[in-house]
């Protein structure tokens, strides 16, 4: 199953979106979460050699497509159909081209599409299980094949050593960050619950205080 998604500007390595994850049913989550962002950085310094492409990283899968600039990642188990990834991928790139495509350059702030995780989250249920007939009709569909897309290890990818080591040292950072991402998804959300039921809450009072002057009056 999907584990992990995130979305960056490739020039570079800007995060932009990322699936909201409270990480409890994966284990060493944020080291994984710094391995993407080590990723992009290696991206972002031009070390990348296809623009699909899918690397080993411990019983995990990472897949990646880059497309505009924007490079769309997300981290599977080793015996999720890479087919059904890629596609997973294309169908979160198509969407965020479409809502977001003229502003992807002009971003200066990590996350400045964090509302994208509302589609993010919604797109990962249709993936989650692979035998319904809609993914199965995907993975026997002829048009869309994966298997020129190269494979390499993130050892290769990262280099050992020194790079591996910035994944322990960066950790905390990470840790830090990804409070502050859920912290502005909770506000989001709570306004989003406010601009739905104050009209409600209004109308209602209305009526109670026009009850009760009615009630006053007679």
């Amino acid at each position: 199953m999907v584990k992990l998604t995130m979305i960056a500007r490739v020039t570079d390595g800007l995060p932009l979106a990322e699936g909201l994850d409270d990480g409890r049913d994966q284990k060493d989550a944020d080291f994984y979460k710094q391995q993407a962002k080590l990723l992009f950085k290696n991206l972002s310094n031009g070390h990348y050699e296809a623009s699909r492409m899918s690397i080993e990283t411990g019983p995990y899968f990472f897949h990646y497509i880059i497309e505009g600039r924007v490079c769309y990642l997300t981290m599977c188990d080793r015996s999720y159909p890479k087919k059904l990834a890629f596609q997973y991928l294309e169908d979160l790139k198509n969407e965020f081209e479409r809502v977001n495509g003229g502003q992807i350059e002009t971003a200066a702030r990590p996350y400045a599409f964090i509302k994208f995780d509302t589609f993010i989250q919604k797109t990962k249920k249709l993936y989650l299980d692979t035998h319904t007939q809609r993914n199965i009709a995907k993975l026997n569909d002829e048009l869309y094949e994966v298997h020129q897309i190269m494979t390499r290890n993130v050892q290769e990818v990262l280099g050992v050593g020194e790079k591996l080591d910035q994944v322990s040292e960066l950790s905390s950072r990470l840790t830090s960050e990804s409070r502050i991402y859920a912290d502005k998804a909770k506000d989001l959300n709570r306004q989003a619950l406010i601009r739905k039921w104050a009209p409600v809450a209004i109308v209602l009072g209305v009526v109670m205080l026009l009850f009760w002057v009615r009630k006053k009056i007679w």
